[in-house]
């Protein structure tokens, strides 16, 4: 038997959707840091710091703030995630602080106190790779809802 599907979501723009699938994914990284296994030397897992020893999948610093960071930006993708113009912020402004976070990343000494989220060699390739493809998202949707009807869920 098959499922009927929801209308309010079929409806809904691909700039929605992509905002949402976003946001969802933030948020399950969030909920994985907190899973021993998941997350390797888990019971190194502290507030903040230069130096965990926790990492998401052996390869990505983590800490209670890390995983907070997610967990927020996860939230902020369903709630922005209601109207095509949120999502296309979302999208666009969180792929620009992705991208900020890269060159964060990139100028402080990881062994410095500066170093409070924490990040590693490992992060700042995937903020790199994370902010181009928000931002990728956010443009080429905007481009080609532009040529569409207006959207009846925009605000």
């Amino acid at each position: 038997m098959e499922h009927p599907k929801d209308p309010v979501v079929e409806a809904r723009p691909l700039m929605q959707k992509a905002a949402l699938a976003v946001g969802i994914v933030f948020f399950l990284v969030g909920v994985l840091g907190f899973f021993p296994g998941i997350t390797t030397n888990y019971a190194s897992l502290s507030g903040d710091g230069h130096d965990p020893e926790a990492k998401l999948l052996g390869i990505f610093q983590v800490s209670y703030l890390h995983d907070a960071v997610h967990l927020l930006f996860g939230v902020a993708g369903y709630l922005m995630a209601r109207t095509v113009p949120a999502s296309r912020t979302y999208l666009i402004g969180g792929g620009i602080i992705y991208l900020v976070l890269r060159v964060y990343g990139k100028v402080i000494d990881f062994d410095s106190a500066a170093n409070l989220i924490p990040v590693n060699d490992a992060d700042n390739w995937l903020h790199l790779g994370l902010g181009a493809l928000m931002i990728a998202l956010g443009l080429c949707l905007s481009r080609k809802a532009a040529g569409q009807p207006r959207d009846p869920y925009a605000a």
